[in-house]
């Protein structure tokens, strides 16, 4: 079974990724944080496949998460997708600059969402 981690400052937001999975009958288990901070640790305490990214967030930042973890070099070719309600274009092209795997916008459309995972072989 794979491991995603859902990075989130909002429960209920997180909650919503997770039920997205079971609607889609992806079976998954689940690494969770509230901001990019507790992400990195979490991540260098579990072995996950797939990160699931908000963009704002306290303390750190989706993007400045990704630019964190891209600088690990055994976190380089990790897929993450940014799932946010930030959706202007400079930021699109910001996260596609820094490495983001692939980007959705709130709420979360379940088509969009299966395929983006189906683009990263998930």
């Amino acid at each position: 079974m794979k491991t995603v981690m859902v990075v989130d400052d909002s429960r209920i937001m997180r909650n919503i990724v997770k039920n997205t999975f079971e609607q889609l009958k992806i079976p998954v288990s689940y690494v969770e944080a509230e901001d990019g901070i507790k992400a990195l640790q979490a991540l260098l305490k579990n072995s996950v496949d797939l990160i699931l990214l908000d963009w704002n967030m306290p303390n750190l930042s989706g993007i400045d998460f990704l630019k964190k973890v891209r600088a690990i070099e055994r976190y380089k070719e990790i897929p993450i997708i940014m799932v946010t309600s930030e959706s202007a274009k400079l930021s699109v092209v910001e996260a596609v600059k820094e490495g983001i795997t692939a980007y959705i916008t709130k709420p979360i459309n379940n088509k969009v969402f299966l395929d983006k995972l189906s683009k990263i072989s998930f």
